[in-house]
């Protein structure tokens, strides 16, 4: 539809010490350059903290091949959307309206951005005993309303995107957001997917930073996918899928250090490809 080699899908790590400031005056100059960007956030911290004060605080599951997600039933889900959705999409988008920047504050539900399958039920290992957990409101991402996204870049907005799906019912998901990332960054067909987190990048040996794998080939993903440690495991998951959606590379980079989009396009972080 559109030239898609100057958009890049930046998705900002939700963790502690990752700064959305540097993140959002560096886009600005980006946008000013003629560069196309599509936001796409997570919003752990705040979902915890509001969780805790609100007393639910949150559960997290592991499941039987290692990877920890928020166990969403209604009540933390409506935590979540009031954090993630509410708080962190609105002050992420008012913090770019302030630097000039017309961003659009969305979720994957809104014009059914985000289409998911509710998951039926999901496995949970507890102390070496699975359990089947069926009141969980998360999903997979099956498709992206593309078209919705192109009329907005189109119109000039900048998308800012939380991530909130939506079921096949109607129903709000939490999904998990380096893999809506990936999602978005394959539908529109990217050139490139950033992953900014609170790490230089993937490391050989965590959190040994002089142990930083600088290129990773896409042959070497499960591999690394064996080796990465907690939310890096999604990470690296996320850009296995984008890779398979046609993105032509995943960059996992700093999102500590200034103008941490143009350090991360200028290759420092993992780049796989």
């Amino acid at each position: 539809m559109s030239d898609t080699t100057s958009i890049t899908v930046v998705k900002l790590g939700g963790t502690e010490g990752v700064d959305f400031s540097a993140i959002c005056q560096d886009a600005a100059e980006l946008l000013k350059a003629g560069e196309k960007l599509v936001f796409v956030h997570g919003g752990s911290a705040e979902a915890n903290a509001l969780g805790e004060a609100l007393g639910t605080p949150p559960k997290f599951i592991t499941s039987p091949s290692g990877y920890t997600s928020r166990y969403t039933d209604r009540k933390t889900l409506e935590v979540f959307l009031m954090a993630v959705n509410g708080k962190v999409n609105s002050l992420l988008t008012e913090q770019l309206q302030m630097l000039g920047i017309n961003a659009f504050g969305l979720c994957g539900l809104d014009g059914r951005l985000l289409l998911a399958e509710r998951k039926e039920s999901i496995q949970s290992v507890e102390n070496g005993k699975r359990k089947i957990i069926r009141d969980d409101y998360t999903g997979k991402i099956e498709t992206v309303n593309d078209r919705l996204l192109w009329a907005l870049l189109e119109m000039g907005f900048l998308p800012v995107i939380a991530p909130v799906a939506v079921s096949h019912k109607g129903e709000a998901l939490n999904v998990d957001a380096d893999r809506a990332a990936a999602m978005v960054a394959s539908a529109l067909k990217v050139e490139t997917l950033l992953l900014l987190t609170a790490v230089p990048g993937l490391m050989e040996r965590f959190p040994d930073e002089s142990t930083l794998i600088k290129h990773l080939p896409q042959s070497k993903l499960p591999a690394a996918l064996e080796m990465a440690q907690g939310r890096m495991k999604k990470k690296v998951l996320g850009a296995e899928e984008a890779l398979q959606g046609g993105v032509g590379r995943v960059i996992i980079a700093d999102g500590r250090v200034e103008r941490p989009i143009s350090n991360a396009l200028a290759g420092n972080g993992t780049v796989i490809q």
